[in-house]
C-alpha cells in the first residue's frame, strides 16, 4: 500500500487493495505486473463512469435544448427525425438515446450535426459553457461539473503518481467533454476522446461540418478510437455500461462501476446487464458504489 492513502474516498478492502496493487506493480521494475512507461495508458469512460447520468447523460440536454430550438425556429422540423421523436418525448427514442444504442444516437446526432454546423470552436464552448453555469440536475439541483465522482479523481491522481496517462473515452460528444474537461477533471483537452464532428478550415477560421469524424466511440468504437489516438491500447480501463465491454476486454485490468447506491445516487443496471455478466466470466473488478466508496461527489451533493 502506498505511503500516503491517495484513495481516501474508497473503503479499505479487496477492490482498494487490487487496485493499489495493480499500479503499484505496473511500476516495479523487474517485477511480474510491470507496465512498461510507454504503455502505461489508462482509458475511462465518462457517462456513469465519471459522473451522473441518470436519468439521462448531462450531454442529453443540452442538444435536447439546442434541437427544441431548431424546431420552434422550423415548425416544419417537427415532422423530421430526430425532431420529432424529441418533441412527441418518445420513450422508445429517448430510452435508447439513455442507453447508449447506437441507432438512437446516430439518428439523435443527424440532428446534431446540422444543429451546430458551419459553427467555430469559441462559439460551440460558449454555448457548452452557458449550459452547464445555468443547467441544474433535476434530482441533486446541482451542475453537473458538481456531480463528478470523488473516487474516480482521486484514482486518476493514483494512476499519474505512477506515471500513467489518463484518457477519457465516451460515446458523448468530445468536444462537449473537451470544454470542461481541464478544470472538471484535470486531463488535458487532447487526452478526451468520443464521438466528434469532422471540422473544416473556411475563410480564415475553423467550422464544425454536419459530418461524423469516423465510427461512434461506442463498444468496438472505443479500442478503435483509443488506438487511433494513441498508437496503442489501453492497460487499465473502467466503465460501467455494455458499450463499455470491448474497452475493458482489451485491458490488463479492468473495472466495472456498479450503480447500487439509490440513496446517494442511483440504483440501477439499465444498459449494463451484459457488462455484469461479463465481469463475472472475466474477472472484471466490480466497484459498489454502496460498499466501496465512502464518498460519491466532489461537492455539493449527499456523500
Amino acid at each position: 500500500m502506498v505511503s500516503v492513502d491517495r484513495l481516501p474516498s474508497w473503503n479499505d478492502g479487496p477492490i482498494k487493495r487490487a487496485i493499489v496493487e495493480f499500479v503499484e506493480g505496473s511500476a516495479t521494475e523487474g517485477g511480474p505486473e510491470v507496465v512498461a512507461p510507454a504503455d502505461r495508458i489508462a482509458a475511462f469512460d465518462n457517462d456513469g463512469t465519471l459522473w451522473v447520468e441518470q436519468p439521462m447523460p448531462p450531454q442529453a440536454p443540452f442538444l435536447l435544448d439546442k434541437l427544441a430550438a431548431q424546431v420552434q425556429a422550423d415548425p416544419a422540423l417537427a415532422e423530421v427525425e430526430p425532431y420529432r421523436s424529441i418533441i412527441q418525448r418518445d420513450p422508445e427514442f429517448l430510452g435508447g438515446l439513455a442507453r447508449q444504442e447506437p441507432d438512437a444516437v446516430l439518428m439523435f446526432l443527424s440532428g446534431i450535426g446540422a444543429a451546430f454546423e458551419g459553427m467555430t470552436p469559441e462559439a460551440y464552448d460558449a454555448e457548452v459553457r452557458d449550459f452547464v453555469d445555468r443547467y441544474r440536475d433535476e434530482r441533486f439541483g446541482k451542475r453537473c461539473t458538481e456531480l463528478v465522482y470523488r473516487p474516480m479523481l482521486e484514482l486518476f491522481d493514483l494512476l499519474r503518481a505512477y506515471d500513467w496517462r489518463v484518457y477519457v473515452c465516451s460515446g458523448g460528444g468530445r468536444d462537449f467533454m473537451r470544454t470542461i474537461a481541464e478544470e472538471t477533471w484535470g486531463i488535458l483537452q487532447e487526452n478526451v476522446i468520443g464521438s466528434a464532428p469532422e471540422w473544416s478550415y473556411r475563410d480564415g477560421q475553423l467550422v464544425r461540418d454536419n459530418e461524423l469524424r469516423g465510427d461512434l466511440a461506442l463498444g468496438p468504437g472505443k479500442p478503435s478510437h483509443l488506438f487511433a489516438r494513441t498508437g496503442r491500447l489501453p492497460k487499465f480501463a473502467a466503465g460501467n455500461g455494455d458499450v463499455d465491454i470491448e474497452m475493458l476486454d482489451v485491458a490488463d485490468f479492468a473495472l466495472v462501476i456498479v450503480h447500487d447506491d439509490a440513496d446517494r445516487e442511483y440504483a440501477t443496471n439499465a444498459g449494463a446487464e451484459r457488462i455484469l455478466d461479463a465481469a463475472a466470466s472475466k474477472g472484471w473488478q466490480l466497484v459498489s458504489m454502496q460498499d466501496d466508496w465512502n464518498h460519491i461527489f466532489v461537492q455539493g451533493a449527499p456523500s
